[in-house]
């Protein structure tokens, strides 16, 4: 490598580790924002509404962005082979996990619905490993049992003891959805640009969504001002921006690291519902925290 290259890559690598940190702020801020419209928005009709928003700014910004040569749309059309895994990311990962996971937070407490969806970034290590030949790394084997280990406490801390059992299956199938949409996702990024992708697989989410709209126009009419507000927000940072710097960041790491990365997101969301809705975490939790962060730590270190 040269004294060129090195600095290059290593920059690269600070912005792809500053976009997944934005990404797992932004989406633990969407755990506070979807508890708060909740009582106001089903889980069908909050789902299309973000999508919706975050199609249409994703769609804005691909229009009016200057093209270049490497990276103008109009040159870089998905592929025939592109749609499948597109397709796939679009319905399971905007759509299942989106109504999924809003439809299990109205039943379940955030430390149950915690604890069962983050089973996701294991699923996503295990079909990487295999999938896309990426392997079991002992660093991310291992930082990712820590980083677990730290949800369960998490969950075991904020729950409430009562766990519904279709919120429980909803969670299970809002983790398998976001597994497989992220391992799909993985290979397009390496002939799409991640903006792309994102306003791709967010516009056939939302299509996919089109049946809740009569429930979205009828609940939006009665809501209040500021949970409208709050719907437009999760549709333009937790959704537009926020899997926006997933793509760039996954584009630039490997699936199960950039999986694992989001075991920040429990600890984040309580720090969050702490600040804005006076939520305050049991001691456990803390503790929980402090290992999901030594977990995805860990996990990211790549082998010397």
């Amino acid at each position: 490598m040269t004294l060129t290259q090195e600095p290059t890559t290593a920059r690269t690598g600070m912005l792809a580790t500053g976009a997944a940190l934005i990404t797992v702020v932004l989406w633990a801020s969407a755990f506070v924002a979807i508890r708060h419209v909740g009582h106001e928005f089903s889980a069908g009709a909050l789902s299309l509404g973000r999508l919706l928003v975050g199609s249409a700014i994703l769609g804005a910004f691909l229009l009016i962005r200057r093209p270049s040569s490497a990276t103008s749309v109009l040159q870089r059309r998905p592929l025939k082979r592109d749609w499948a895994p597109l397709l796939a990311c679009g319905l399971l990962w905007f759509g299942v996990y989106n109504v999924a996971l809003n439809a299990a937070e109205q039943r379940l407490d955030a430390g149950t619905a915690a604890m069962l969806v983050n089973i996701g970034p294991l699923l996503i290590a295990l079909l990487a490993g295999v999938l896309l030949k990426e392997g079991f790394p002992r660093q991310l084997v291992i930082g990712s049992a820590v980083a677990f280990a730290g949800v369960l406490l998490i969950g075991t801390s904020s729950s409430t003891g009562r766990a519904e059992t279709w919120g429980v299956i909803l969670c299970i199938i809002a983790a398998i959805a976001y597994a497989i949409g992220v391992v799909a996702q993985k290979p397009l990024l390496g002939r799409l640009p991640a903006l792309q992708v994102t306003w791709l697989a967010c516009t056939i989410g939302a299509v996919a969504c089109l049946p809740f709209a009569p429930a979205l126009v009828r609940e939006a009419s009665a809501a209040k001002a500021s949970s409208i507000w709050w719907v437009i927000f999760l549709g333009a940072f937790p959704t537009a921006l926020a899997f926006t710097t997933w793509a760039y960041a996954l584009a630039r790491t490997s699936a199960g690291r950039m999986g694992a990365t989001t075991y920040l997101v429990p600890p984040i969301a309580i720090a969050f519902a702490w600040l804005l809705l006076d939520e305050v975490p049991a001691p456990l939790a803390f503790v929980g925290g402090a290992l999901c962060l030594a977990g995805v730590a860990l996990s990211r270190q790549k082998k010397a």
